[in-house]
This record gives structure tokens, C-alpha cells and sequence, in this order.
């Protein structure tokens, strides 16, 4: 009998944090919720890293994940733009750290090699695998369609770890 796992997809942004909660059972997958963090744009930094810490907490707390994935920084023209989304990414992966979780972190182009099959493929393209995947998803953004690739991604590749681990 396998092992049913939740796990917590974070697609960090200071803008817009995308969440998606899935659950895995060996190859199948099962949409539980998701959504976007979105701190006030007005506000100072420290308080808009601190709304997404505290809306993280409060997500895993509601949610109860096992596991968390992270998607890694896209290095952005701008060297002060990558700097602020490298402390976005900060608060994503330590947050669930923080409360006793695995996270693994996968780079954008396997999240989307992983789910559409390509490492190059458009948000629309994505959006529409995740859909297939998991029917009962009702993402409204780009944003939380990024998070539940970024988990199915994590469902995807701790399986298969576990396989080589076996073998």
C-alpha cells in the first residue's frame, strides 16, 4: 500500500506569492487548494516579508502539508529585482523549514519539463497540464497554476528518487 503524501507548492514573488496544496499516492495526484499571498506593494519590505511568513504559517497550519517545494530564483535582468525576490524565495523555504517540513527546491525549467515537457513552455501551456493532471484544480492565477506545477514537479521527482533508493 502506498503512502499518501501533501504537499505545499510555493512560487515566491513579493507581489504575488502562489501556494497550491496537492496530495500524491504514488502516480496519482489530487488537488486539495490554492491561492496567492499578496502583501500590500505600499508597504515597507520587512512588513511584506512578514505577510508572507505569517500567511505561509497560517496555510500550513490550515492544510497540514508533509512536505513543501520551492521554486528556485530566475535570475532577473536587474540586479536590485533579483535581490528582492531572493528574499521573498528566503521567507518561502524557511517558513515550512521552520515548522518541521522537507522542502525541496527545483529550478523553473524542470518544473516546467516536469509537468508540460518541455523546460521552455509558456504559463498558458502550463496552466492547461495542470488542469489536465489534476480536473478539479481552480486556480485563478498564473501564480497558484505555478505553485501546483512546482508540487506536482516535487510529487514527481520524490517518487522517483524513492524508486532508485529501492532499486
Amino acid at each position: 500500500m502506498l503512502n499518501i503524501v501533501r504537499i505545499m507548492g510555493i512560487d515566491p514573488g513579493l507581489r504575488r506569492t502562489g501556494w497550491g496544496i496537492i496530495e500524491a499516492e504514488g502516480n496519482r495526484l489530487r488537488f486539495i487548494a490554492c491561492g496567492v499571498l499578496t502583501p500590500a506593494v505600499d508597504q515597507e519590505l520587512a512588513l511584506r516579508l512578514v505577510h508572507l511568513h505569517e500567511g505561509l504559517m497560517r496555510l500550513i497550519a490550515e492544510h497540514h502539508p508533509t512536505e513543501a517545494a520551492v521554486e528556485e530564483t530566475f535570475v532577473n535582468a536587474g540586479a536590485r529585482s533579483t535581490l528582492l525576490l531572493g528574499q521573498a524565495r528566503g521567507i518561502a523555504v524557511m517558513t515550512p523549514a521552520s515548522m518541521g517540513l522537507p522542502v525541496g527546491e527545483y529550478s523553473a525549467n524542470l518544473v516546467k519539463k516536469s509537468v508540460v515537457g518541455t523546460g521552455h513552455a509558456e504559463k498558458k501551456q502550463i496552466e492547461l497540464m495542470v488542469k489536465t493532471l489534476m480536473p478539479a484544480a481552480n486556480f485563478k492565477s498564473a501564480d497558484a497554476a505555478d505553485a501546483l506545477a512546482i508540487a506536482i514537479c516535487h510529487a514527481h521527482h520524490r517518487q522517483h528518487r524513492k524508486l532508485a533508493k529501492s532499486a
